[in-house]
C-alpha cells in the first residue's frame, strides 16, 4: 500500500498528535513516517537518562550550528531528538505552557493563536498529577508530575534562598502568574518518561488504519502542480514514494522541516536555483528568523553532596537503580532540572525575560 488518506512527515512531539487525531475514526488510512527509531531504550524511558541521550547520535541529530559572528565565531550544539517523540524523548521533560501575554500578541498576527484560543487545549491534553486547580487539566493524555515532594535538599535550599532575595515562591507557574521561584513540573508517568509518541502515538498503534515506519527518511515533498501530493523517502537502503489523497503534514521541527520544505523547492528562490533545485514555489521566509535561547552557567561549591556527587559512586549508582527498580521514585525518577523560576529584570510590565535552571 502507498496511497494514504494523510500522510505525516516526523514521528515527533507535532507528529504524533495529528497521527493519533486523524487516525480515530479507524476509516482514513494515516502513514506516520520517521527517521529515527521506536525509542525504546531505557536511556530514553528512565527520565534521568536524559543526561545520556543528550549526546547520543542513535536518538539525536547532534546539530551544531555555523561559526557564529556575534558569539566570536563560536559554534553551538543543538541537540534533536532522532526518535518516535521527537525531542519530547531526550527532553529534559520540563513542562512549561508559556506566558499568556506571548500568545496574545501571536494572536494578533495568526487569528486563532490567542491565549483564549489555546488555554482550552492545554487543559484538554493535560493529565495534571498535582494539586486541584480548575486551570489544569486532569483526563488528558499527557502526563504532568508533580515533583516538589521529592526534589533534591538542594532544590529547596535554592527556593528559600530565592525568597530572601525578594523572589516570591511560586507554586504553580502553569497556572496563574509565571513569574517567581518554583519547581519544575515535568512530563513523566509513575516514574517513566511521558514523551508525545507515548501520550498520544503508542495508544493508536493497534488501530488498523494506522501505519508508522521508522527509519524512513523524507528526502522530498511531491506536487501535483502547486498542491503537494506525497513524499518521496529512503528506508531499508531502498527509495519509495507515499501518495496522499488529502494532506501531507510536515512535522519535522524547527530545523527539519524547513530544510525539507527547500529540498523540496519551497523557499527562498535565488537559494534553491543555487542549489541547483527547482523553485515549486517562492517563499523566502522558510528558513529564516530562527531564534534561540543563549545560557550563562554559574557553578558553585556547596556544603552538602549534589545529584553528581551522590550517584558518581557505584554504591550510589545502585542504591539509586534499586530504589527505582522497586518504588519507581528517587533521583531517577526525576530531571536533573529539578527547580528554577521566570523573572522579569527589565523595567516596565510584560512578560518575564528571564528563566532560570538549578
Amino acid at each position: 500500500m502507498s496511497t494514504f488518506d494523510y500522510v505525516i512527515v516526523g514521528g515527533v512531539s507535532a507528529g504524533s498528535v495529528p497521527a493519533a487525531r486523524r487516525s480515530e475514526d479507524g476509516q482514513r488510512a494515516v502513514l506516520l513516517l520517521e527517521a529515527g527509531g521506536a525509542g525504546r531504550h531505557p536511556f530514553i524511558k528512565i527520565p534521568i537518562g536524559y543526561g545520556k541521550v543528550f549526546f547520543d547520535h542513535r536518538f539525536n541529530w547532534k546539530y551544531t550550528t555555523e561559526p557564529d559572528p556575534n558569539l566570536n565565531g563560536r559554534t553551538m550544539y543543538w541537540p534533536r531528538g532522532k526518535v518516535l517523540g521527537g525531542s519530547s524523548a531526550i527532553n529534559a521533560m520540563v513542562y512549561v505552557r508559556g506566558h499568556p501575554q506571548d500568545y496574545e500578541e501571536w494572536g494578533e498576527a495568526a487569528p486563532g493563536w490567542g491565549w483564549h484560543d489555546v488555554a482550552p487545549m492545554f487543559q484538554r491534553m493535560e493529565d495534571w498529577q498535582g494539586p486541584k486547580n480548575a486551570q489544569r487539566g486532569q483526563v488528558g493524555p499527557l502526563s504532568v508530575t508533580d515533583v516538589s515532594d521529592a526534589v533534591h535538599p538542594l532544590s529547596q535550599a535554592y527556593t528559600e534562598a530565592a525568597q530572601e532575595a525578594g523572589i516570591r515562591f511560586n507554586p504553580d507557574y502553569n497556572a496563574g502568574g509565571m513569574t517567581g521561584a518554583a519547581f519544575y513540573q515535568i512530563t513523566t508517568r509513575n516514574g517513566m518518561r511521558a514523551s508525545s509518541a507515548d501520550a498520544y502515538l503508542r495508544p493508536a498503534l493497534r488501530r488498523q488504519n494506522l501505519r508508522v515506519e521508522t527509519g524512513a527518511h523524507v528526502t522530498r515533498v511531491l506536487f501535483d502542480g502547486s498542491v503537494a501530493s506525497g513524499v518521496t523517502y529512503s528506508a531499508q537502503g531502498a527509495t519509495k514514494t507515499a501518495h496522499a489523497r488529502a494532506e501531507v503534514i510536515l512535522c519535522g521541527g524547527a530545523i527539519n522541516t524547513p530544510q525539507l520544505l527547500q529540498l523540496s523547492g519551497i523557499g527562498p528562490g535565488s537559494l534553491l536555483q543555487d542549489m541547483g533545485l527547482d523553485v515549486v514555489h517562492h517563499a523566502p521566509q522558510v528558513g529564516r528568523n530562527l531564534m534561540d535561547h543563549l545560557g550563562i552557567d554559574l557553578m558553585y561549591r556547596a556544603t552538602r553532596p549534589s545529584l553528581n556527587q551522590v550517584l558518581r559512586p557505584f554504591v550510589g549508582k545502585a542504591h539509586a537503580a534499586l530504589q527505582y527498580a522497586f518504588t519507581r521514585k528517587g533521583p531517577l525518577s526525576m530531571s536533573l532540572n529539578q527547580a528554577g523560576g521566570f523573572l522579569r529584570l527589565r523595567d516596565g510590565t510584560g512578560c518575564p525575560d528571564l528563566q532560570l535552571y538549578f
